[in-house]
């Protein structure tokens, strides 16, 4: 951690008024002007697009300590993968500083994985392309079969594999690095039981080992049984910071009342998880600790 870090202690990851906004192309005039349906557009306006801001993310501050397991959920769109990115290091802020006690690791494997090899050959490939040397790779390389519970099917190509198969193998072998900043983006997805309780002892030992750990999952049973804490984002804000179950079912009312068609009460949802953490967020930096 550097020097000139603004936390000490138990912390982990601290964002510090981040925020991420991109200024990105827009076609919207052309096509106002043409009046035309994209499949329709056969001439290109000629000229440079006007640029548009999107807000990935808005400003934000937060502070995660060790032993804490944090889930994020929300919407396609929401800004998840964003912070992900953001405290990864993979992104730099508009704004703000995101500070981290070590480097975090990602645990995105899906690029490096080829479904016409083996699970046994994915397992070789995905923990070299982690970073693991090959001894590091044979010492763990027991474990993640076990982990991932395919026994004999280990040796038949991906491409053979459920979508719940294939899920145990890319969490399987993103898990059997050991860092102290874990981050985990949609990589765990199965509805098998065994693998779930097999999967949340492991995540229990990365939580002891490592400092803190991230997951990102559109899985709410899952975020509930393995975080001990979760934000809850929604068009780059964030909603809701709190204890697993409460955050949760919040977010799964908001989009209950959405798929219905509700959405004067799905935005009212919205604003008072957003009130009631913005009071939170007085409350804490009175104390000392700001967190969103």
């Amino acid at each position: 951690m550097d020097a000139s870090d603004p936390f000490s202690g138990d912390a982990t990851v601290v964002i510090d008024r981040a925020k991420m906004h991109y200024r990105v192309p827009t076609t919207e005039a052309q096509a106002r002007q043409t009046g035309a349906l994209p499949g329709r557009i056969a001439k290109k306006v000629l000229g440079r697009s006007p640029l548009v801001t999107v807000c990935a993310l808005n400003e934000m501050s937060l502070l995660v300590e060790r032993g804490e397991s944090v889930g994020i959920v929300g919407r396609n769109g929401s800004g998840k993968s964003t912070l992900m990115r953001l405290i990864s290091g993979q992104s730099n802020p508009t704004s703000g500083a995101v500070y981290a006690s070590s480097i975090p690791v990602m645990l995105g494997v899906n690029a490096a994985l080829v479904p016409e090899l083996s699970g046994d050959h994915n397992i070789i490939l995905g923990c070299l392309a982690m970073g693991q040397t090959r001894d590091q790779v044979n010492r763990n390389f027991a474990a993640i079969v076990e982990l991932s519970g395919l026994e004999k099917a280990i040796h038949l190509p991906m491409r053979s594999y459920s979508s719940g198969m294939a899920s145990r193998l890319r969490f399987a072998i993103a898990a059997s690095v050991d860092p102290e900043i874990l981050l985990i983006d949609e990589a765990l997805n199965t509805g098998d039981a065994q693998f779930k309780e097999r999967s949340k002892a492991r995540m229990n030992e990365l939580r002891a080992n490592a400092g803190s750990v991230f997951l990102v999952s559109h899985s709410l049973g899952t975020i509930r049984d393995m975080c001990s804490r979760v934000l809850w984002l929604d068009d780059g804000d964030l909603l809701m910071d709190g204890d697993p179950k409460t955050t949760t079912a919040a977010y799964a009312d908001f989009t209950k009342h959405l798929s219905k068609g509700n959405n004067i009460s799905a935005e009212r949802l919205r604003e008072e998880a957003r009130s009631s953490i913005a009071l939170t967020a007085i409350q804490d930096s009175g104390s000392g600790r700001r967190r969103a």
